[in-house]
């Protein structure tokens, strides 16, 4: 193991790559202010017995890729997997209940899963997720996804698909599990391990296994949406009368069932065929069970998620470039003791005033600082030596044009 490695599935933003990032982010609050929702910002880690209950126990990620560990009292602590289940821990734990509703949240957070690195897809990845809470329609729905079109559309990625579908309610879903069960009993010997156990406790995630075997034999299973009751029939079709309104175009897509136990009704993604088969980039649903599953009152909400990791993929391999918007640099070059004081104090002073500026502490020579300020980018260099200095002046170049002059020290704010 070589220490100076990061561990496998995490990854460095370097300094170079780190405004993408800050334009994303950039974004993501620009357009989640024009639907109202607000940040939030929650713990790494949680209760594993929180991410137990949100995520479920069947699932791929509590079965085989949290990071759970006991603390030194002894305590299950989990690094969080996603953003719902600490966002519902908030939301009752803080009362926001309480408050006029619906609750609208955002987030911009670190998740851990351990599985098989890909593009886009690292042990610690970056999630952008929104939560509504408190509303039981199916606008809140359109209203989610529609900030999920919003926000892409604002990075310029227009040729996206969302493919939608209802899995039920706790009423309705037992009749979809016998009928699955049913299926799936004949085929029950080539399941994997882990499905054999499923097909007991929730026949639903079987629809979710990555094995060959398990995705070839649930192609031929009974679809969710032939079993879902009046409410949700209903829920859905006003759904869709939603996203017609706005022009959303979308596609029904029954085998949708996502990767997450606290779904309910409404289960969407937002496709792109841009990064490789595994091409959603943005999932989410209906959840109206979590908050009373964690010891909270019955409240309804819908929210989504997507990986920043994999949106960066996404404008790369559709050639959209993210502005590199920097401040305009000065560089100061001193050549003499009194001129590098001098550098110092108007460098400082500069900063104080909200300029970006660099100086000389690298002890190099005037030729050599100059070299160094054209290789950092600057927009502008000040040159003083002490000779400027028993004049009261500097020289200003504007390394664009290579043009030159000479300026009162005491202009050299007004000047730039």
């Amino acid at each position: 193991m070589l220490i100076t490695k990061a561990p496998k599935g995490t990854k460095d933003v370097l300094p170079k790559d780190v405004y993408k990032w800050q334009y994303i982010e950039q974004k993501v609050r620009e357009v989640c202010s024009y639907f109202g929702f607000t940040e939030i910002r929650t713990p790494t880690f949680e209760h594993t017995e929180l991410v137990q209950r949100g995520v479920g126990e069947t699932t791929d990620i509590f079965q085989k890729e949290m990071y759970t560990f006991l603390d030194k009292a002894g305590r299950s602590i989990t690094l969080k997997p996603e953003g719902t289940a600490p966002a519902a821990r908030a939301y009752l734990e803080n009362n926001l209940y309480a408050d006029v509703q619906p609750t609208k949240l955002f987030y911009i957070t670190p998740v851990f899963r351990y599985e098989n690195v890909q593009a886009g897809r690292l042990r610690e990845h970056h999630q952008f997720g929104v939560e509504l809470f408190g509303s039981k329609e199916a606008t809140a729905d359109a209203e989610v996804i529609s900030l999920a079109f919003t926000f892409f559309n604002s990075l310029g990625l227009d040729e996206l698909k969302v493919n939608i579908n209802n899995i039920g309610c706790p009423d309705c879903r037992p009749n979809y599990n016998n009928a699955l069960k049913e299926y799936l009993k004949a085929n029950f010997d080539e399941l994997c391990p882990v499905c054999k156990d499923r097909y007991e406790r929730n026949p639903l995630r079987v629809l979710d296994c990555k094995n060959d075997k398990c995705k070839k034999i649930a192609e031929g299973a009974p679809v969710v949406i032939d079993y879902i009751c009046d409410e949700c029939k209903n829920h859905f079709e006003e759904l869709k009368a939603e996203l017609d309104a706005l022009g959303i175009s979308y596609v029904v897509d029954p085998y949708i069932v996502r990767g997450l136990d606290y779904y309910t009704k409404t289960v969407f993604e937002i496709i792109s065929e841009d990064i490789g088969a595994k091409s959603t980039v943005c999932g989410g649903g209906r959840y109206d069970n979590l908050i009373e599953e964690i010891g909270g009152p019955k409240t309804p909400a819908v929210g989504f998620g997507l990986g920043i990791e994999r949106l960066l993929l996404m404008l790369e391999s559709k050639g959209i470039e993210i502005p590199n918007n920097k401040r305009k640099l000065v560089y100061i070059a001193s050549l003499g003791e009194r001129a590098k004081r001098e550098a110092s104090k108007i460098a400082f002073n500069l900063r104080r005033e909200g300029i970006s500026v660099e100086k000389d502490i690298m002890n190099r020579s005037l030729k050599a600082q100059m070299k160094y300020a054209n290789k950092i980018g600057a927009d502008y260099v000040i040159i003083i030596g002490d000779e400027e200095l028993d004049k009261g002046v500097a020289k200003i170049k504007d390394m664009a044009t290579g043009q030159e002059r000479e300026i009162l020290i005491t202009d050299i704010k007004s000047s730039l």
